[in-house]
């Protein structure tokens, strides 16, 4: 679908010994869409803001920090997400330094270093999984997903980077294949 679009920032920041992610679980509100499940921080840019401003402005209110070495690592298109079937446009980045100390909880739920190791064990978007590996590995290259969904189920999706195309859809079982 072609409309409006909102743009935002998906931000997943590595402990200091590189072997865990910050990640939220959304507990709190029990209107969130998002409710139960683990994401990385970030939100919508505002107005006049920057991709790295909005970046940087989301790591402040949700966890009190301050990236100081970090880089794009892809961009992730969302079609039909959540209650209200909105399209977003996210700028995913990976956090390798910063500074400040990590808040305990925010307004969405509470905050989590979890093992890298363990990341795919938690309750996570399905979607998800079809980039998320790319987020952490050692290619350069950007990559782009598309994850398309309808009434808060994941339909279909693929992940380009560069020549390479990965195509996934769910079984009626609900689990993720790739193709």
């Amino acid at each position: 679908m072609h409309g409006f679009v909102i743009i935002g920032t998906l931000i997943y920041v590595l402990s200091k010994d590189k072997t865990s992610v910050l990640m939220v679980h959304r507990h709190k509100r029990s209107s969130d869409d998002q409710l139960g499940f683990y994401n990385g921080l970030g939100g919508k840019m505002e107005d006049k803001e920057t991709l790295v401003e909005c970046m940087q402005r989301e790591l402040f209110e949700e966890a009190n920090i301050r990236a100081t070495k970090f880089s794009l690592r892809g961009f992730v298109h969302w079609e039909g997400f959540g209650k209200r079937a909105e399209t977003w446009m996210g700028a995913v980045f990976l956090v390798e330094e910063f500074e400040g100390a990590v808040h305990d909880e925010n307004q969405e739920g509470t905050l989590e270093f979890i093992p890298l190791n363990r990341l795919f064990n938690l309750p996570l978007f399905e979607g998800d999984k079809a980039f998320l590996s790319k987020v952490f590995d050692k290619e350069e290259s950007l990559f782009h997903a598309f994850l398309s969904y309808e009434n808060q189920k994941f339909l279909h999706g693929r992940c380009t980077r560069q020549e390479d195309v990965e195509e996934f859809n769910t079984h009626a079982t609900g689990d993720v294949f790739f193709s």
